[in-house]
């Protein structure tokens, strides 16, 4: 099976799934609309009424298919918006056979006057085909309503599963946000405790620079007294 460009990209995996989906039940109507020709009698109005909800289950994916693509990245929909023309185009050429095969059993059944014919028992034969028909009709609908839940079901499952990681990345976020803060403050008194060093450094330095000054100038008073004494003696 050829890789999904779609598979690799973020909002891509729904759609995905329906156009994997979508050529399942294209490869089968595909199948049906072949074998429908050779087929008469009642194998061919049970092949038009399922190629006919296969018809309507690849449309109503085609339209699944269009609501997810607002979901796809902006650069990858050239490429989506492409396939789906094909799809639409692909429809409408299967619509417009099985509308012709539906139009040639219609003429045979016709030709050989089945429901317009006297016989009573021909026209029993078609109320039944009326019976029939309303009911492959309530069975298609059927069908329908069931693959629209189960689709349903899908996009509710998603989403849940989309919930779950934004609120497990909501929490992790508040985590770091917490750690974050955290370190802040603890940067904060750090900056407090340099800051308390240095004023005490400098209060250090300046009684240093104080003694210091000090004791030049008892030096100084000490050699000025030596220098006097000797002087006093000499003179």
């Amino acid at each position: 099976m050829a890789h999904n460009p779609l598979d690799t990209e973020a909002g891509g995996e729904l759609f995905s799934s329906y156009e994997a989906e979508y050529k399942l039940v294209q490869a089968d109507l595909v199948s049906k609309l072949d074998q429908i020709p050779e087929l008469h009698g009642e194998p061919r109005k049970a092949a038009l009424s399922a190629a006919e909800r296969a018809l309507e289950e690849a449309s109503e994916l085609l339209d699944q298919m269009q609501l997810e693509k607002q979901n796809i990245p902006s650069d990858a929909r050239p490429r989506v918006n492409q396939r789906l023309r094909n799809f639409a185009t692909d429809i409408d050429n299967y619509k417009r056979k099985l509308k012709a095969l539906v139009s040639d059993a219609q003429k045979s059944k016709f030709g050989g006057g089945g429901r317009y014919s006297d016989n009573p028992s021909d026209a029993e034969r078609g109320l039944s085909d009326a019976q029939l028909e309303q009911r492959q009709q309530l069975l298609s609908g059927t069908d329908r309503l069931d693959r629209s839940t189960q689709r349903l079901r899908a996009s509710q499952a998603l989403a849940n599963e989309t919930e779950a990681i934004g609120a497990s990345t909501l929490a992790e976020l508040h985590t770091q946000r917490s750690r974050i803060e955290h370190t802040t403050m603890v940067m904060q008194e750090s900056e407090g405790y340099v800051d308390r060093s240095v004023k005490t450094l400098k209060g250090m330095a300046r009684r240093m620079a104080t003694n210091r000054l000090i004791t030049i100038a008892i030096i100084t008073i000490l050699v000025l007294l030596i220098i006097a004494v000797i002087f006093s003696k000499f003179r």
